[in-house]
């Protein structure tokens, strides 16, 4: 029996159309906000790079690659790249193997284990300023409560930490573990139990042991989560401006100024959207590069696990 026709559709179409437009009218929403808000300045990002402009009425004025000569040149900007890769150097892998390990221990049914998980969270949904606040009071070098406890334990010069050209960075790279790593603890405790109970079942009747089943159950069943924590801690790591901003604002001197950082100043203190922008692209690259690399490692390590 033929379907009945309705303004020329049929009612297989018209049930077709409405379960599309009801798909629609989730996505456009996100899609508009993403192309407003994110699309669009990127794109706009990239046509500042090549252009003179302060945001003033003056008409933009066309330079091409001077910008980025112009960057590239400034010690400033050299050393907020170096100090953009040491924090990343020194996040990156702990933050991980510290969220990987906390989560393989409270994956285990211990009393009052949705506690320890809440409290590990906590701190990733903790406000940024409060955060870098109590944590400046804890560094504070001459009365905080760090630096008494290691003076306690027999440190007579313990750092100077925030104040520090040489701690400065690797408190604030302290700070940033702590925060993140419970973000990426409950990442890999859910991939933690979508592993099948029976292979460690009939590794323990093989006789594996604890640290057995980690390496060869636990590791490469991972391995597809750890490529994803990793991707997401580079690219967090390279985009840092919040908490250096509130912790140091990028001293003492520059020794805490990333390249996030350097863009905001240059773009809302000295105006110089061009330099600023071409900043950003740099930044881009940066990123794209790792990633890809990291996309190209990844293929090669999921072969040889």
């Amino acid at each position: 029996m033929s379907e009945k026709k309705a303004g020329g559709l049929t009612s297989h179409q018209k049930r077709a159309i409405r379960t599309n437009l009801v798909g629609y009218s989730f996505i456009i929403p996100n899609l508009v906000g993403y192309s407003l808000f994110v699309f669009l300045p990127v794109c706009f990002s990239f046509v500042l790079s090549v252009m003179e402009w302060d945001a003033s009425q003056a008409p933009m004025k066309f330079v091409g690659l001077a910008n980025f000569a112009d960057i590239f040149g400034d010690r400033v900007f050299r050393s907020s790249f170096v100090h953009t890769i040491q924090y990343a150097l020194m996040t990156v892998i702990p933050t991980l193997i510290l969220a990987l390990l906390l989560a393989v221990l409270l994956n285990n049914k211990l009393k009052g284990v949705a506690i320890f998980r809440t409290a590990f969270y906590f701190p990733y949904i903790a406000s940024i300023v409060a955060v870098g606040a109590v944590w400046n009071m804890l560094f504070q070098p001459d009365f905080g409560p760090i630096n008494q406890f290691l003076k306690f334990i027999g440190i007579d010069n313990p750092p100077r930490w925030v104040v520090s050209t040489d701690w400065a960075m690797v408190a604030i790279s302290i700070v940033s573990i702590w925060k993140y790593m419970g973000y990426y603890m409950i990442v890999y405790l859910a991939a933690l139990q979508g592993i099948s109970g029976e292979l460690y079942e009939a590794a323990s009747l093989d006789g594996a042991n604890s640290w057995q089943k980690l390496r060869y159950i636990t590791i490469p069943m991972l391995t597809p989560t750890t490529f994803f924590v990793l991707i997401m801690l580079t690219i967090q790591c390279f985009k840092v401006f919040d908490l250096v901003y509130v912790m140091t604002g990028g001293g003492p001197g520059n020794s805490t100024k990333t390249l996030v950082n350097y863009i905001y100043e240059k773009a809302f203190t000295s105006w110089e959207l061009g330099p600023a922008s071409a900043g950003a692209i740099v930044l881009f690259a940066v990123v794209l590069v790792i990633t890809l690399i990291q996309f190209r490692g990844e293929k090669k390590w999921s072969r040889d696990m």
